[in-house]
């Protein structure tokens, strides 16, 4: 698991200028996850984010809606799909790609922990593997979701942030919507991401990406 950065304390104070920084190295990276030599696995780019779209993201706007202070995310509940997990901190790399969690824990899920957290306002980033080399992993059935379903997020803070499901949607990686899904929000947020489709084994990569967007209730 990745060390946390100093920077990314419980509830530090949050400038404008931070989010931005985050949003727009997000939507800079060339993927999310970087590739991987095993297969079927979904360790490689589980999202396409073109450098077209960056100069289209707008700046982070002032919190609207209901929303909570920073607190790093602690463990990820859907119960509609038995997940249970808990998460690990996920940094863009030196490739310009988000690195994936450790594929060896199937049951791990990672949060871009330059962006927003979970329950603040903006767009958090949370990100699995559907499969591995050897078997199903955390997102496997994430595709099962549909529009009003619930998850949870428990914080550091001891708070539990709720969400409530907007939409399911399938993207082909080649025509990924970098700014309508990593764009920063007014409100607060959330994106699951995993990989969809079918394996090429060409590439080793999944053709598609599936997005789960959500908001706080």
């Amino acid at each position: 698991m990745a060390a946390r950065p100093p920077s990314l304390a419980d509830n530090p104070p949050r400038t404008k200028a931070l989010v931005v920084g985050a949003v727009a190295a997000l939507v800079l990276a060339m993927g999310l996850f970087g590739g991987n030599d095993t297969e079927p696995s979904d360790a490689s780019r589980p999202a396409q984010a073109p450098h077209s779209d960056a100069a289209a993201a707008p700046p982070a706007a002032r919190a609207a809606g209901k929303h909570l202070p920073r607190s790093r995310p602690v463990r990820l509940l859907i119960p509609k799909i038995s997940v249970d997990a808990p998460f690990t901190e996920l940094a863009i790399g030196r490739n310009g790609q988000l690195q994936p969690p450790p594929a060896d824990d199937t049951n791990l899920v990672g949060w871009h922990a330059k962006g927003a957290s979970p329950g603040e306002a903006g767009t958090s980033i949370i990100a699995g593997h559907v499969d591995t080399s050897t078997s199903a992993a955390v997102f496997v059935d994430l595709g099962e979701l549909e529009k009003g379903d619930t998850f949870q997020v428990k914080r550091a803070d001891g708070r539990t942030a709720s969400f409530v499901v907007d939409s399911v949607e399938t993207f082909d990686k080649d025509h990924f919507p970098s700014r309508r899904v990593y764009a920063d929000t007014a409100q607060a947020q959330v994106r699951l991401i995993t990989c969809a489709g079918d394996y090429d084994r060409t590439v080793r990569d999944y053709t598609d990406n599936l997005v789960v967007f959500a908001h706080l209730v």
